[in-house]
């Protein structure tokens, strides 16, 4: 739904940054080789005109009648990372297309970005949109990629809040909120770095421990030549026998 926000989007260009955005299927663009009308002819009276215009036969379409619009070929399967149990495939296109909101308030027309759609095989229609400005030349894999780092995004939420802390903060100070914002970062990134040494992640070992590091008295967990009571080393009292406690005869008490 951010996507939707035109003024967010601009904001974010201003700043030099680029997005890849969610969008709704009502959202309207203009599609590939259409923009808005140019302002119209000055009369020679007052000022020139200057913003876009558009008519009832000159109409922006919405993504979602985009998308249904496009030819076969322009769809690919698209495999972007390797999922829990299987790889994550689906079928995308992607073309180059204006954003229209209130475009007629424009002097100038937008610059064109990528909207990246998601139809899945077996699905009647498209399921998900995205405008983007990365670079025309991007590569369509990348595309993809870019845009379904939010699932990665919000899983490093998820785990701030969950096991990490972010989420625990009890204060109104911003320089409060923002130590403990750091820490927990800085924690979670350890974190990260740790686990990409732990197979599968991480190379595995190529060789066994040496047996010579491994203690005379050590039995492994489960095995049939393991004691199955309480290790001398760790456990004080040593649970081999059943103890036996020497209780007194019960005495009869007068009323």
């Amino acid at each position: 739904g951010y996507g939707n926000n035109s003024d967010l989007r601009t904001e974010i260009t201003a700043l030099g940054l680029t997005y890849v955005a969610g969008l709704l299927s009502s959202t309207t663009v203009w599609a590939p080789g259409t923009g808005p009308l140019p302002p119209k002819p000055w009369s020679g009276r007052g000022r020139p005109p200057k913003l876009m215009r558009r008519n009832r036969q000159h109409q922006p379409a919405a993504v979602k009648a985009l998308a249904i619009g496009l030819p076969a070929k322009a769809w690919r399967t698209i495999t972007w990372r390797q999922g829990t149990n299987e790889k994550l495939t689906s079928r995308f296109a992607r073309v180059r297309v204006r954003a229209a909101h209130r475009d007629y308030w424009q002097a100038t027309r937008r610059l064109e970005e990528w909207l990246l759609i998601e139809w899945p095989k077996g699905e009647d229609q498209p399921t998900k949109y995205w405008l983007s400005t990365l670079p025309d030349d991007v590569a369509f894999r990348t595309l993809v990629e870019t845009a379904k780092l939010r699932w990665r995004i919000e899983r490093d939420y998820q785990e701030l809040k969950q096991e990490v802390g972010l989420g625990h903060f009890e204060g109104r100070g911003w320089r409060g909120f923002h130590h403990h914002a750091t820490m927990c970062i800085a924690a979670y990134g350890f974190l990260i770095s740790e686990r990409e040494t732990i197979p599968p992640s991480g190379a595995r070992r190529d060789r066994p421990i040496p047996l010579d590091r491994v203690p005379a008295d050590y039995r492994p967990r489960g095995s049939a030549a393991a004691d199955p009571t309480s290790h001398s080393k760790f456990d004080r009292d040593d649970a081999t026998a059943a103890r036996t406690w020497a209780r007194p005869n019960a005495v009869e008490m007068s009323l």
